[in-house]
């Protein structure tokens, strides 16, 4: 899963980095406005790309599920102070 959404990632910023590159390199020699939009497309994508490279997938183990390792939860709870080492 972590690679899927890092392939999503990076597809994304590639499209921004591409939007960016061929408004002002290419399209902006034949319309400023709509060189102009593709840069506001590409600047909406960044932040969407960071959503999508830091979901949490079905089976991503995530900071305060038990990983089913009983001394690895125990370890886990006492540094969260959910539990007294004795």
């Amino acid at each position: 899963m972590y690679a899927r959404r890092r392939h999503a990632y990076f597809a994304m910023m590639g499209t921004c980095v591409a939007l960016f590159v061929l408004a002002w390199a290419v399209v902006r020699l034949w319309s400023v406005p709509v060189a102009v939009g593709m840069c506001v497309v590409a600047m909406v994508i960044p932040p969407l790309a960071a959503v999508v490279a830091n979901r949490r997938g079905p089976e991503d183990r995530w900071w305060d599920d038990p990983s089913g390792d009983p001394k690895s939860d125990d370890w886990w709870d006492e540094l969260d102070g959910k539990k007294r080492h004795q």
